[in-house]
């Protein structure tokens, strides 16, 4: 699960619940969608160098009813 987060100057922010620290920062919702993509390539690739694998996610989604 990604989290995408648009701040109040347009710019937009993602991050992943389950990977601290893999972040990615734009000025459109395309451009950083694109990047969280090569952020969570390169930190997979990082893994499997050191022999790991990227863990289980242990976030969901919902919704309410307001």
């Amino acid at each position: 699960m990604v989290i995408y987060e648009q701040a109040e100057d347009g710019a937009w922010g993602a991050y992943f619940p389950d990977l601290p620290g893999v972040v990615a920062l734009g000025a459109t919702r395309s451009e950083v969608g694109e990047r969280i993509e090569e952020a969570l390539a390169a930190y997979a690739d990082d893994l499997r160098k050191r022999g790991g694998s990227l863990p289980a996610p242990h976030h969901t989604t919902g919704t309410v009813a307001a």
